[in-house]
Parts: structure tokens; C-alpha cells; sequence
């Protein structure tokens, strides 16, 4: 006798709308809370009227839910368009580009610092971090190439690389954006962006 399937449209849409609601509850606490040490399991499913189990089942752990949160807020905030900046012709532009991206992302939502911190106090989420930073790191480093004459200094183009992914980080959106739109932050990283990339015309 075949084995009888629970999976249904009905069941499958009931999940993904109980799913949406569990990481609109963890943002909404991310944005509103002065630290993030009490975010868990227990308090997200508390405000997203679910259990403890359900959570548990659906992200696998605390930082399988940050990371599901990230993700949403990386889609709401549109920085997919990064995977576009790497067909740009002009690889300045698309260093401006990548630029601009960052900045309109980090200042997208008031969750994203709180994300950050969480990091600090949990070493496999701060690795999840690092992963997608990795593939910023992976962009900056194809562009950076591009711009570099042949037979070019390989640890010129490195410190490059490390330069400008460091000035596209959080970190220093964060610290440039008080009293400053993401707009003024994109002037200023901008600015110091090509001061690095002048290194690679010595």
C-alpha cells in the first residue's frame, strides 16, 4: 500500500504564511529592542502567538532564525541587486554601483544594526555573517581585477580588495550615519573608495 502524503496547497500555505509571521515578529522585536540577549526561540514564538517546537522545527535553532531574518530583510531591502553590478561594462561604475547598494541596504531597515550585534554574542551566526560577506569580498575582487593593469601588484590589488570591503561594511555605515542620509554616507565611502582604487595606477 502506497504511503499516504499529508503535503497539501492548504498545509503548504498555512506554513509559509505561520513562517512569515514568526520573522516579522523577530524583526519587529530586532527594531524595537535596546539588546538583542533576550532574543530566543521562546520570546519570538511568545509574539508570534506560536510554539517553542514550531520554531524550532521550522529554523532549527537561534541562529538559523537570525539568518532567516537577515535573508528577508536582504530581500525587502533589494540588495540582489549586487549579483547585476558584475555586468556592468564600466567596472568603476559598477564599484559605484556596489557602492550605493550597501548604503541603501544598511540603512534599509532599523533591524540590521541589532542583527549585527547578535553576531557578537554568537560565533555561528557571526559566521553566517561572514559567509555573505565573503561573497561581497568575492564582487569587490572581480572589479578590482578588471580596473588593475596586467602584471600588477597582486598584494596592491589585495589590500584594495580589503580596503573597500571593509568601507562597504555595516560596521562603518554604522558609524558614519549619524547625523548623515544614507545618500551622504554613499558620498563620503565613495570618496575614500577611490582614493584606494588610485593605488592600483601606481
Amino acid at each position: 500500500m502506497p504511503t499516504r502524503s499529508y503535503s497539501s496547497p492548504v498545509r503548504a500555505a498555512a506554513a509559509n504564511e505561520k513562517r512569515e509571521r514568526v520573522i516579522q515578529a523577530a524583526v519587529d522585536f530586532l527594531r524595537e529592542s535596546e539588546s538583542v540577549a533576550s532574543f530566543s526561540l521562546e520570546t519570538v514564538a511568545k509574539l508570534a502567538g506560536v510554539t517553542r517546537l514550531t520554531l524550532y522545527n521550522q529554523f532549527g535553532s537561534r541562529r538559523g532564525l537570525l539568518e532567516a531574518v537577515f535573508d528577508d530583510i536582504a530581500i525587502r531591502g533589494q540588495l540582489g541587486r549586487l549579483k547585476h553590478v558584475q555586468a556592468l561594462p564600466d567596472p568603476r561604475e559598477a564599484i559605484d554601483r556596489l557602492i550605493q547598494i550597501c548604503c541603501d541596504f544598511w540603512g534599509s531597515d532599523a533591524a540590521i544594526p541589532h542583527i549585527y550585534d547578535a553576531a557578537a554574542l554568537d560565533s555561528e551566526f557571526a559566521q553566517a555573517l561572514n559567509e555573505r560577506n565573503e561573497r561581497r569580498r568575492q564582487l569587490i575582487a572581480t572589479l578590482v581585477d578588471r580596473m588593475s593593469a596586467k602584471g600588477a601588484d597582486p598584494l596592491v590589488q589585495r589590500d584594495t580588495v580589503d580596503m573597500i570591503l571593509a568601507l562597504t561594511s555595516q560596521t562603518m555605515f554604522r558609524m558614519l550615519a549619524t547625523g548623515r542620509s544614507s545618500d551622504d554616507v554613499s558620498l563620503l565611502i565613495g570618496a575614500s573608495v577611490r582614493a584606494a582604487l588610485g593605488r592600483l595606477d601606481r
